[in-house]
């Protein structure tokens, strides 16, 4: 389970009008257990793009970054935990900037 310790969101502007729905860009800090891999002692964020469009919708990408450097960190969320991105991005996509 993912500790969600801040986030930020915004959508993401299609100024070609090629792309269908809308995209969203997340960024979410995340809270790691000292004995996970994913460690940092600058933490961790992850950078989710995620796409609104009726029954297409979901999680475009991600990536993990270490928050300060906003380095980017070779790893993947397990798949429970992407489900647990997608659901948290569907829950806060009004929050978004227009």
């Amino acid at each position: 389970m993912l500790a969600i310790t801040e986030y930020s969101v915004e959508r993401v502007p299609d100024p070609f009008g090629i792309l269908s729905g809308q995209r969203y860009e997340f960024i979410i800090d995340i809270d790691v257990a000292e004995d996970d891999e994913l460690i940092s002692e600058n933490g961790v964020s992850i950078r989710v793009v995620y796409k609104e469009d009726g029954e297409q919708s979901g999680i475009v990408r991600y990536e993990l970054l270490e928050r300060t450097s906003r380095r980017y960190l070779d790893f993947e969320v397990e798949p429970e935990e992407e489900a647990e991105l997608a659901a948290f991005c569907r829950e806060h996509l009004a929050e978004a900037d227009e």
